[in-house]
């Protein structure tokens, strides 16, 4: 029996990888956004008109430097947290002669 290979279908294979391949790359050009401040886009689509609830960039920097010091503030206590429970640990775990942590320690193997 002779050896008959799909030549058109080969061919239908490879291209449907290589769109593949081609769709995840373009997916992956597009930028991420970042940062963005939307009220100023949107004034800039506006025609340079800035809404009238939006907020001056000495506002928008305090607010800014406010949640990041909340989030100091949130760090801190967890630290601070972190710490009083390894205390309290340290306290409360049994420790045998051996120097052994757990109620259950583990014997010795002589090697």
């Amino acid at each position: 029996m002779s050896v008959t290979r799909l030549k058109r279908k080969h061919r239908k294979n490879i291209a449907r990888a290589n769109n593949k391949q081609r769709i995840i790359k373009q997916l992956l050009l597009t930028p991420v956004l970042k940062n963005v401040d939307i009220e100023e886009l949107k004034a800039s689509f506006n025609g340079g008109a800035a809404p009238a609830q939006s907020q001056t960039k000495a506002e928008k920097a305090a607010a800014r430097s406010q949640k990041q010091a909340d989030a100091n503030a949130e760090a801190s206590v967890a630290q601070d947290n972190a710490a009083a429970f390894d205390d309290a640990e340290a306290v409360t775990k049994p420790v045998n002669e051996d120097g052994q942590e757990g109620e259950h320690p583990k014997p010795e193997i002589a090697l």
